[in-house]
């Protein structure tokens, strides 16, 4: 009701194609701006990031700074929670690039649909089992996820299922997980942000430290804007989507 809404799937997930190219940063804001001037809308726009989106847009308007309008980012990821790596960070992304991999082969062999088939329908006992048997001690995961996809409308959960018995997507998933230390260490040059207005929306469960961080983030614009979504975890579009909508009205009017 608000605005017209261009949304994508960055390349190797979900309708999106895999890339041809790595998927390093200047790649990411290269396919965005194609997006963008392919759209067939004006610009500049209000640009809306969640995650590793946030840190994306970041860089892509420091970049471009004439296509945007105002940046809402949504719980973005801070460059200092990956870089440098410590020993468990380390670990962690180990587990995550072999999980993922992983993932890839489970997804060919149809192991990764019957699980989500079942447990998208209730059933907890088999997925799990299936999820320990093939992800050891990783099986935590995918029930969160789970978790998150089940706020979403039950009409779209097959879309979500579809696309993550894609091995694609978890060979997509291994890259972005393998780059991500390289993506934040990468300088971000926040003066051409000075004039863009900038609203950063932390989760409420999020670590002190991080939301100090986007209190930053915010301040460093002249048009800065810092939220807290109350009641919120990391992806604040599920917990407390009208937060969200809130801040893009609010950008929007800009």
């Amino acid at each position: 009701r608000l605005a017209k809404v261009r949304a994508y799937d960055r390349a190797g997930f979900a309708w999106s194609p895999p890339a041809a190219t790595p998927r390093t940063m200047a790649a990411l804001a290269a396919d965005l701006r194609g997006m963008l001037d392919h759209s067939g809308a004006p610009g500049p726009f209000v640009l809306v990031g969640h995650s590793f989106g946030g840190l994306l847009l970041r860089h892509f308007a420091s970049a471009h700074p004439e296509y945007v309008k105002a940046l809402v980012l949504v719980d973005p990821l801070e460059p200092f929670e990956w870089h440098p790596l410590n020993a468990e960070q380390a670990r962690r992304l180990s587990v995550g690039v072999r999980l993922s991999r992983r993932g890839a082969l489970l997804a060919r062999l149809g192991v990764v649909r019957l699980g989500l088939d079942l447990l998208l329908a209730g059933s907890r006992a088999l997925p799990k089992l299936l999820a320990r048997a093939s992800s050891g001690k990783g099986s935590v995961v995918p029930d969160r996820l789970v978790g998150e996809i089940r706020k979403l409308p039950p009409e779209v959960w097959p879309a979500v299922r579809s696309h993550w018995c894609l091995p694609r997507s978890f060979r997509t998933l291994a890259e972005y997980l393998e780059r991500l230390p390289e993506h934040c260490a990468l300088p971000l040059d926040a003066t051409p942000l000075r004039g863009i207005p900038v609203t950063v929306i932390s989760a409420a469960a999020s670590p002190a430290e991080v939301v100090a961080a986007h209190r930053a983030t915010a301040s460093a614009s002249d048009l800065g804007r810092h939220v807290v979504a109350e009641g919120s975890g990391h992806w604040i579009q599920l917990d407390r989507p009208d937060v969200v909508v809130e801040e893009v009205r609010r950008a929007a009017r800009i």
